[in-house]
């Protein structure tokens, strides 16, 4: 078996093939492994996970396969109804095998369901993440993890649900010593965690890996029109052509296209921002399944997700960092209206929201307005703000600021009375915003139970205005699968020897997520899904 990539979804399904017996390759396109899933906070969305039933939290299939028709974007149910079935009966045991089979130990993050007053959701125990490892347990590959724009000396809970991202130096000084000792035992947490974790699990199965080797074309034993089995792969390592035969079949998990110009252009038309993933991720998968046949769907879903500029390897990078639950800000379109609830947890797929006759964007470009005390309270996203120079604008007075970014200073005046008034009734007319289980996780003050934590008026310069575009940390879309991960024709047909998973398929929880790890629990679990596949096939 040959797994092209080596994220999440392409680690979990070696791990479950070769836990089955199987010989496998793991191919990595560039020198380092991990992909996004490396870069990434590890929040893992499992329903009904052992973790949350041991705590004595309720939760089963049933009620999460309720929580994903319940949430999902209309239409889509009819498609992806198999798929969501597969993933709720799967996620649960997959996770057992995970932690069974690597040294990866996963613990509760008290987030809830993006929509758990929906049918089916949950306010707390569907989201677990890694505990800290240390990369030494890899050998000499300790050194080969992909690096994150994130800090990954911190757990998941750490940093998203503590109090670094509020309170940065008052965290830092108080755990400093067990800084100091992760540094010098190499531990991590989160996305690279995870990978340390599966990669492993790998090693211990006697998985090869295979870094520096791009796939460059599917190999098929059928006669040239597409109807063959796939027995292997071309790969090109160190500027040569090498064959890989692959006589169980291969597994394509190598990533989004966010980084193919080409096609970001033909699914993404109009005004993008920064990306997110790994340089890496060009669409290899995508392209190569065409080639031989495949359906492609879903190629408009994304992960966009908003973010802060920063610096990666050399260049310009997506910074995944929430900037809009706080008071004292408002986001505007190129009308300066507000248009979305601030709170919302699916704030990119308004923003990606298009005119179905020209397909661009339909709010852009956007901007977040914010005041000095907006400005005081979040100082690490200040900082980060205020390393490019091109990103923040700000003025002592609304006119002016309007003036700096094209916006009409009049209609600006007025959306920012109109919220002002909101915010000093205690109540959004316009788009409730504060009033979900969701927001009041992230907003609510334990001192005032029963206030609106999101609301807070824009009345204190100086005034500040950042963009806020459709930054994408990964794309999920690609070839079409059935329920077992096996890759289809447009005619519905299975490509013999063919799957795919994680945001290399056409990802059955698109662009809408429905909880904070609905891209990593997914991933692991479609890879699961495609090893134990695999393994039926050739059984």
């Amino acid at each position: 078996m040959v797994v092209v990539g080596s994220g999440s979804a392409a680690l979990a399904a070696a791990l479950t093939a070769s836990a089955g017996g199987a010989r496998v390759a793991i191919l990595e396109k560039s020198s380092v492994l991990g992909g996004t899933s490396a870069m990434s906070g590890a929040g893992t969305w499992v329903p009904a996970n052992h973790h949350m039933l041991a705590a004595g939290m309720a939760d089963s299939k049933d009620e999460a396969l309720t929580y994903l028709r319940a949430t999902a974007p209309a239409g889509w149910q009819a498609e992806e109804d198999p798929l969501w079935q597969a993933f709720v009966e799967h996620a649960p045991e997959m996770l057992k095998f995970v932690e069974a089979n690597t040294p990866l130990e996963f613990e509760l993050v008290h987030h809830p369901d993006q929509y758990s007053e929906l049918p089916g959701g949950k306010f707390r125990g569907r989201m677990v993440s890694p505990r800290l490892l240390s990369r030494n347990l890899v050998g000499a590959w300790r050194d080969r993890i992909r690096h994150s724009t994130m800090p990954q000396l911190f757990t998941y809970g750490e940093l998203v649900t503590g109090t670094i991202l509020s309170r940065p130096l008052r965290t830092l000084v108080r755990m400093a010593p067990a800084l100091l000792h992760r540094a010098l035992t190499r531990r991590v947490g989160m996305g690279d965690a995870l990978v340390v974790g599966l990669l492993k699990g790998c090693l211990d199965h006697g998985c090869e890996i295979i870094a520096e080797a791009r796939a460059r074309r599917l190999l098929t034993d059928g006669n040239g029109h597409g109807d063959g089995r796939i027995t292997g792969v071309e790969v090109e390592i160190g500027g040569e052509i090498v064959t890989l035969r692959a006589t169980r079949g291969v597994v394509l998990a190598s990533g989004g296209f966010e980084w193919n110009t080409e096609l970001l252009a033909q699914h993404f038309p109009g005004e993008l921002g920064l990306i997110g993933g790994p340089r890496s991720n060009t669409g290899d998968g995508q392209v190569m399944a065409a080639a031989v046949g495949a359906a492609l769907a879903r190629m408009d879903q994304a992960n966009i997700y908003p973010a802060l500029p920063t610096v990666y390897e050399g260049r310009r990078q997506a910074l995944p960092l929430t900037v809009l639950y706080h008071p004292h800000c408002i986001l505007v379109n190129r009308l300066a209206q507000r248009f979305l609830n601030e709170g919302s947890p699916n704030v990119g797929a308004v923003l990606d929201a298009r005119d179905p006759a020209t397909g661009l964007p339909i709010h852009l470009p956007a901007w977040q307005i914010f005041d000095a005390r907006y400005a005081r309270r979040n100082r690490l996203i200040m900082r980060y703000a205020r390393r490019d120079r091109s990103w923040l604008r700000q003025a002592d007075k609304l006119a002016d600021l309007a003036h700096l970014i094209g916006l009409d200073p009049t209609a600006l005046a007025a959306t920012v009375e109109r919220f002002n008034g909101f915010a000093r009734a205690g109540r959004d007319a316009d788009f409730n915003r504060g009033e979900t289980p969701w927001e009041k996780f992230h907003t609510g003050d334990p001192r005032k139970p029963d206030g609106n934590g999101a609301l807070g008026a824009i009345e204190q310069p100086p005034f500040y205005a950042a963009p806020y575009r459709r930054s994408i940390l990964t794309t999920k879309g690609g070839p079409r699968t059935d329920a077992r991960g096996q890759v289809l024709r447009p005619d519905g047909s299975r490509i013999a020897g063919l799957y795919c998973a994680g945001v290399a398929m056409a990802n059955p929880i698109g662009t809408k997520a429905v909880g904070a790890g609905t891209t990593i629990g997914p991933c692991l679990t479609w890879g699961y899904i495609c090893g134990q596949g695999l393994l039926r096939e050739n059984a």
